[in-house]
């Protein structure tokens, strides 16, 4: 089991400032499953992550979110669609913050509640993407 400590240099960035600093896609053996390593900087507020796989005809073939991250490092493993296990993929990742729309102040008496409302907009603050074989190709280079 690895334990991450984060380095006393590495200063916890502002929203606008996080990276990904790794993003990295190891097929398992079975063709089936793919193992996703994802690196941020640190940060001082929790981002968000929507991570996928596109297969060559720019279908997803999986994904997942990841609201409010807790750790810069996180490791994920996903599974493939049926009927997708050879050939050439994008890995791709994208870290955005909602942005807080709401106004100070009193509410409007004329106007109902709104209740649990979701931001309306988003600030994507990086996305980068990598291509990955899974199959014959990379069995026999």
């Amino acid at each position: 089991m690895d334990i991450y400590f984060q380095d006393p240099a590495d200063i916890p960035l502002p929203p606008d400032e996080v990276r990904i600093r790794e993003l990295s896609a190891e097929p398992y053996p079975d063709h089936r499953r793919v193992r996703i390593v994802l690196k941020l900087t640190p940060f001082q507020k929790r981002p968000n992550c929507e991570i996928g796989i596109k297969n060559e005809a720019g279908d997803t073939v999986t994904s997942l979110s990841i609201i409010e991250s807790i750790d810069p490092k996180m490791e994920f493993t996903v599974h493939l669609k049926p009927g997708e296990p050879n050939g050439k993929f994008t890995l791709f990742a994208e870290i955005y913050y909602y942005i807080d729309e709401s106004v100070a102040g009193e509410p409007d008496s004329s106007t109902p509640a709104k209740e649990h409302q979701l931001p309306a907009k988003i600030e994507v603050v990086d996305r980068q993407q990598i291509l990955f074989i899974i199959g014959d190709e990379l069995d026999n280079p």
